[in-house]
């Protein structure tokens, strides 16, 4: 008899578009836990297999055809793109931008500050601080 014994299971189809993916991505787009923090949480805790072994790595590399077991229920990675290879995404055309045929230089003009009418502040001699003022 080997180590190796196959089983036959039911596995939900988890599609994801880039690969290699995270295990704790996974079960966010699988739906099966709330966020990325309990994911994590789950996985750090011991309560996830993958391929038949206990798997305690948070951000473990996934790739198409890996079987993830979380609360007794099967989950297989599928990917259509290959390894590295990320989607294509559709650039938008960005409007063309049109200088102004003059522009004014722009100038920095300092600020000046405006000067309280002179108020006796009192200091105190111990520690320096001067009073408040309220009004």
């Amino acid at each position: 008899m080997s180590d190796q014994e196959e089983f036959e299971v039911e596995a939900i189809g988890v599609e994801v578009n880039v690969q290699p993916i995270e295990l704790y991505k996974v079960l966010k787009i699988a739906n099966v836990v709330s966020g990325g923090g309990e994911a994590k949480h789950v996985i750090g805790e011991g309560y996830v297999g993958v391929n038949g072994e206990l798997e305690q790595r948070k951000r473990r590399k996934m790739y198409d055809g890996d079987v993830i077991e979380f609360n007794e229920e099967y989950y297989v990675v599928i990917c259509d793109t290959p390894v590295g290879e990320l989607p294509e995404i559709e650039e938008k055309p960005q409007p063309a931008q049109i200088e102004p045929e003059y522009s004014a230089p722009k100038t920095k003009k300092a600020k000046k500050k405006k000067q309280k009418p002179d108020q006796p502040t009192t200091v105190d001699p111990e520690s320096g601080r001067r009073s408040i003022n309220f009004f």
